[in-house]
């Protein structure tokens, strides 16, 4: 019997909006036993040449411009939302208004605010969601996550996150949206930070008391050419010059609801780490260290003898729907295609098992708080919105 189709809406075809959709094709390769698969219909992005590629390499249906004629559609059954984050809350709340699940990407709002909004209005629907927390979806992650749970490691006393990277290190990269306050909320909390506020609270446990400072290191940059939108983009040379309004660096130590103590630092202009994002967590009975440049591989100390390197393998999370055996990797793309696996997964079992719009707005309760701590200089609490991941 053929398996019945969800059919998809995309909006935004950028370069993640492209992932969302190679992401539900491959979905069915690696998770067959889904009741249902994912249909291509219709991309909406303004830019032509992005719904030509739409329709002409994705597979898409129709490209249209307007974001409108994606959630209001009888023919569509759910929608990715891979816009900038300015667009995240209209588009997110007009899926709700649709009755449409959706898949969208992190943050989910550019304030705790906004991300609150878009999960109550969901849990008010009863409308599953899912969002782009991809790296808590490797299988070295599932591995931790569950000998933090099970107590392998003891008490946990402290955790540390890191997410360090270099892509807004070239002072002559354009003022983009993703610098701009209003259009993108934070800077580097809300893009890398809200990853590690969310494996943090996925394997270890929430957060719920923050002390951070933050820091603007490259205050101006060029403006932008016409066209340019990604923070890959240079700036005109010599030509006119904006403010950036939000942060590049932030650093913080934060208290845990289990009494363990963290440590979460990140950065969009670190010179050398190209995507450094790594967790550790130490407890009374051992510790364990994962980096995501080596996602494979888990390094795991339960004994006198220090750390030794676990490989992931067909016993870690969905490895084995990728590789038949430990020592061939996985990459990112089939982090985001277990994602999307776990999203037709809750359409059609109507029960959340991706991560959820109430976990994107638990990490942007973090986000907000820390933000609140760098301008006041004290501790803020975080509050309650949830336990993520449970």
């Amino acid at each position: 019997m053929a398996a019945e189709r969800i059919r998809v809406g995309l909006v935004s075809v950028g370069w993640m909006g492209r992932l969302h959709s190679r992401a539900y094709l491959a979905a069915r390769h690696h998770f067959p036993e889904l009741p249902a698969h994912a249909e291509l219909v219709v991309a909406a992005d303004p830019d032509e040449g992005s719904r030509a590629h739409a329709t002409d390499v994705l597979g898409y249906r129709e490209g249209v411009a307007d974001y409108r004629e994606v959630v209001e559609r009888d023919d569509v059954d759910v929608v990715s939302i891979c816009s900038p984050n300015f667009l995240h809350h209209e588009i997110a709340l007009a899926a709700i208004e649709a009755g449409k699940p959706f898949w969208i990407e992190k943050p989910m709002g550019r304030s705790a605010a906004e991300s609150g909004d878009i999960a109550r209005a969901a849990a008010a629907r009863g409308l599953v969601s899912a969002v782009g927390f991809n790296y808590r979806h490797a299988p070295a992650i599932a591995r931790a996550r569950h000998l933090v749970r099970t107590g392998a490691l003891g008490e946990i006393t402290n955790v540390r996150t890191s997410l360090l990277a270099d892509y807004s290190s070239d002072p002559a990269g354009a003022l983009t949206w993703r610098f701009l306050r209003d259009r993108a909320g934070s800077g580097v909390l809300g893009d890398l930070l809200s990853h590690g506020a969310d494996l943090v609270q996925h394997v270890v446990g929430p957060i719920r008391e923050v002390s951070a400072l933050t820091e603007t290191f490259i205050r101006e940059r060029p403006l932008p050419t016409a066209g340019a939108a990604s923070h890959f983009s240079r700036g005109a040379e010599g030509g006119p010059r904006g403010l950036v309004e939000n942060e590049d660096y932030a650093a913080i130590l934060a208290r845990l609801e289990n009494g363990a103590v963290a440590v979460l630092e990140t950065s969009r202009i670190a010179i050398g780490p190209r995507a450094e994002y790594g967790l550790e967590v130490y407890g009374t009975r051992g510790s364990l260290r994962w980096s995501f440049q080596r996602l494979n591989e888990l390094q795991l100390a339960d004994s006198p003898d220090g750390y030794r390197t676990i490989m992931a393998g067909p016993d870690f999370g969905e490895f084995s729907r990728f590789q038949p055996g430990a020592g061939t990797s996985m990459g990112f793309d089939d982090l985001k295609t277990i994602e999307a696996a776990l999203f037709l997964a809750s359409v059609t079992e109507d029960r959340q098992l991706a991560p959820s719009a109430l976990d994107a707005w638990s990490a942007a309760t973090v986000i907000d708080a820390v933000l609140e701590s760098a301008a006041s200089r004290t501790w803020v609490a975080v509050p309650e919105v949830a336990h993520p991941g449970t």
